[in-house]
């Protein structure tokens, strides 16, 4: 028997209709900030992850699913959506249209890495950025989007983590003194960060192994290192939280995977999520579409979400098997009753119910099935029904039966569930 690859996964009735709940309410709370979506391919030239995301990250050196096209042409399927969305940007002249661009995703992405609890190598992300200014308000009002759509999708008690990681002005020079005290510990720290001390400093302090905490908790930090203009910016921002009402913590070793963060970097974690917490992470990435070859600057900040890791959060308090659940099985008593309830199925989807017509007439079969479906209502018609214009009408929670008109039986649907006034 063939099965899924390892680190994929098939998602199923009814676990997809809580899928398909968070994605709409996003959709809904990007809609409200007046985020537009972009869709962008699901591979890319690999040349566009090792330049934008850096070819020293562990994404890049050693999680992409990479391959040769026919052509010559190494090619990779997308491990993160920023470069990507940056790309477009840049290939489609974005920066002519005036205003900040303001683009949503939903999509896969594939990270060859160990597979465990949320974390797939086909994983799916909820993200947003925001192009065209350095302003600190812009990354207020982003973290205040990915909050709301944390809220909007069930998560309570999220944590917001933040910290500024400099710019090209300030950064080398904490790069250098944080390599200098590396060498000192080097022989304490794991072989990733090794070779990380060397090669990026700066992902050490990223390091999740628990016996490098305290060594690197001993390390500098770069909010003692950050120039006049990152530190005036990284108030404001706090400044701007703090307006809003939204806590947050001040975490100096948050740097976050990616070569392209500068100033602002966020992140959210959760409680019901165990020891890998994060949920949603983040920041600024002024300088990454220069990186990429574009000739106009595009300052910007993201976010990104682990849709896998957003249900897990919310999975026991928001049931998946409501969300899916059947509104009206139709059974219908003869050939007669049989086209009575196909054109009375297409009445009811058109007024928004889901409605499933039993291909069984035997009413017994049909109701065990009705049940099984865990269909809220079903409506039973027959020739004595059709005569009078009329159905019966069940609930199925209640094991309760009324008679219907049959013209009435939308409304007293809608009351039966408490959607309308009496």
């Amino acid at each position: 028997m063939i099965r899924a690859i390892r680190g994929t996964r098939d998602i199923l009735p009814p676990q997809s209709a809580l899928w398909n709940y968070i994605e709409s309410q996003a959709r809904e709370v990007f809609r409200t900030y007046h985020y537009q979506e972009i869709r962008t391919p699901v591979f890319e030239e690999t040349a566009l992850f090792a330049r934008g995301v850096g070819e020293d990250t562990d994404i890049v050196s050693k999680e992409m699913y990479t391959w040769t096209d026919r052509d010559g042409t190494s090619l990779t399927l997308r491990p993160e959506n920023t470069a990507s969305v940056i790309r477009a940007w840049i290939e489609h002249r974005l920066d002519q249209i005036p205003g900040l661009k303001k683009l949503y995703y939903i999509g896969p992405m594939f990270r060859r890495e160990r597979p465990q609890k949320g974390r797939y190598r086909q994983f799916a992300q909820i993200g947003a950025e925001c192009i065209g200014s350095e302003s600190p308000a812009v990354d207020a009002e982003i973290i205040e989007l990915a909050l709301d759509v944390l809220s909007r999708c069930g998560v309570r008690h999220a944590h917001l983590l933040l910290n500024s990681v400099g710019c090209p002005a300030c950064r080398p020079g904490f790069v250098e003194r944080l390599r200098e005290r590396l060498a000192a510990v080097r022989g304490r720290l794991c072989p990733d960060c090794q070779r990380r001390s060397e090669t990026n400093p700066l992902r050490v302090l990223d390091c999740k192994v628990p016996e490098d905490q305290n060594t690197i908790d001993s390390l500098p930090s770069i909010l003692d290192h950050l120039c006049e203009a990152c530190r005036k910016h990284f108030e404001t921002v706090q400044d701007l939280l703090a307006a809003r009402g939204i806590g947050y913590e001040i975490r100096s070793r948050l740097v976050r995977g990616l070569d392209y963060y500068t100033r602002t970097t966020f992140e959210v974690t959760h409680g019901a999520l165990g020891a890998q917490n994060s949920i949603l992470g983040g920041g600024r990435y002024d300088g990454l579409a220069e990186a990429l070859g574009s000739r106009v600057p595009a300052p910007g900040i993201g976010f990104s979400i682990g849709e896998d890791r957003l249900v897990l959060a919310v999975e026991d308090q928001i049931s998946a098997e409501e969300l899916a659940r059947l509104d009206v099985f139709l059974i219908p008593i003869g050939q007669a009753a049989l086209t009575e309830c196909a054109r009375l199925a297409r009445e009811l989807r058109g007024a928004g119910f889901s409605v499933e017509l039993a291909a069984d007439q035997k009413v017994k079969r049909a109701m065990e099935l009705a049940n099984k479906a865990g269909a809220r209502f079903a409506v039973i018609v027959g020739d004595d029904e059709i005569a009078r214009g009329e159905v019966a009408l069940k609930d199925m929670a209640k094991a309760e039966q009324t008679t219907v008109a049959r013209s009435a039986l939308g409304q007293a649907l809608l009351r039966a569930r408490g959607s309308a006034p009496a």
